[in-house]
């Protein structure tokens, strides 16, 4: 029980500093923006100590199937702090953040090839915007994107090298899917691989999607600022994150519907042979 609810406490300390990392690397919120961020971030807190304090999940998926989650966290906290050191570095410039702008404005050069979706970002631009404010975002977009492509591929890897989910044991269906409902939709492998492939095909649309919905919707209300630093970095972030979610939980069921026909086909072939 120690060890549990330290863990989860732990969990929840990381899930706070993840959504305060921002605010604290990059000045330049309001106090009141600075207070509400800080409420957010101990409600995130508290539901994920909650969620992981009991012993069976409500809402968080794959929770006893590491490192699906691990690897998702890792990824959105490696992109919210490169960011947010690119973005401080306008105006408290170090080694650091210098070495990451650097890096980022090779990447973000490397993928602005027409039609790719790191170009997509960078039309978001308006004529209000300087050339600085356009590299910055090309700069952001090409790290973050490259970071929800390193976590795809290591995950990927994982699946197919290591035997995720199995390798460290059984997989338990119901505490690993809490929200999936074995009760409606007709066969559970047929559910399993159609929702494995909505996921992956969403996640490949989105990083397209999304700059095109921002775009169209600046002509009917007033557009996001991209050059707010803090604007950016959460734009940016779910521009990359969200779509790798997607695939990686679109990975993820497909593997389970796998796991789940392999064992059918055994049980199937040792009936048949039980019956001769």
């Amino acid at each position: 029980m120690i060890e549990r609810v330290a863990k989860a406490g732990t969990r929840a300390v990381l899930v706070a500093v993840l959504m305060g990392m921002p605010t604290v690397l990059v000045p330049g919120y309001a106090p009141d923006a600075v207070q509400l961020i800080l409420l957010l971030s101990l409600i995130a807190a508290v539901l994920t100590f909650v969620e992981y304090v009991g012993d069976y999940p409500s809402i968080i998926e794959f929770r006893d199937a590491p490192p699906f989650n691990r690897m998702r966290f890792l990824a959105l906290f490696l992109t919210l702090f490169v960011l947010s050191m690119i973005l401080r570095g306008a105006s408290n410039p170090s080694a650091l953040s210098q070495a990451l702008t650097q890096a980022g404005t090779v990447l973000g050069h490397a993928m602005d090839f027409p039609y790719s979706p790191v170009r997509l970002m960078v039309l978001l631009r308006t004529e209000a915007m300087s050339a600085a404010d356009v590299a910055m975002i090309r700069t952001s977009a090409g790290i973050a994107y490259l970071i929800s492509l390193a976590t795809m591929i290591a995950f990927f890897v994982t699946v197919r090298l290591l035997n995720w989910p199995i390798r460290r044991g059984a997989f338990n269906f119901w505490v690993n899917l809490p929200l999936f409902d074995p009760t409606t939709g007709g066969d559970v492998l047929y559910r399993l691989k159609r929702d494995g492939q909505v996921n992956t095909a969403l996640g490949f649309l989105l990083p397209f999607l999304i700059p095109a919905v921002m775009k169209l919707a600046s002509e009917v209300i007033d557009p996001i600022s991209l050059t707010e630093p803090h604007t950016l970095i959460w734009t940016v972030s779910a521009w990359a994150f969200l779509p790798a979610s997607l695939i990686m939980r679109g990975v993820a069921l497909m593997r389970i519907a796998q796991l789940i026909e392999e064992k059918r086909r055994r049980a199937y072939a040792q009936a048949d042979l039980q019956a001769i």
